[in-house]
């Protein structure tokens, strides 16, 4: 699977994810959830031009975005944990995982 499948696969995820998190997950969670919006907000500016990045430009172009979806996945991993809903923190961190590999990939 290409960089730019990956990347795709994985912005889908989140996006899958945060849709199932609003419906399962009560609004005194709703910061945690934003967290987890932002990440796909940073990586939906790529989503389209990602395969199209010349493969020398990939590191310095997509490091940046992954690195701030991470950050933002981690911060609502963070909250949801802190809030008690383990189950979600843990999914949360499984897209945190999704976008760390591929970005060692790069």
């Amino acid at each position: 699977m290409t960089i730019s499948e990956r990347y795709r696969k994985i912005l889908e995820q989140i996006e899958i994810e945060a849709d199932r998190l609003y419906e399962v997950l009560p609004e005194n969670t709703v910061k945690a959830l934003r967290q987890v919006d932002r990440a796909a907000e940073e990586m939906q500016d790529f989503s389209e031009s990602v395969g199209e990045i010349p493969q020398f430009q990939l590191e310095s172009k997509l490091s940046p975005v992954l690195l701030k979806a991470h950050s933002c996945l981690d911060r609502a991993r963070v909250l949801l944990e802190d809030a008690g809903h383990s189950k979600e923190g843990s999914t949360v961190w499984e897209m945190e995982q999704l976008v760390y590999r591929l970005l060692n990939d790069l």
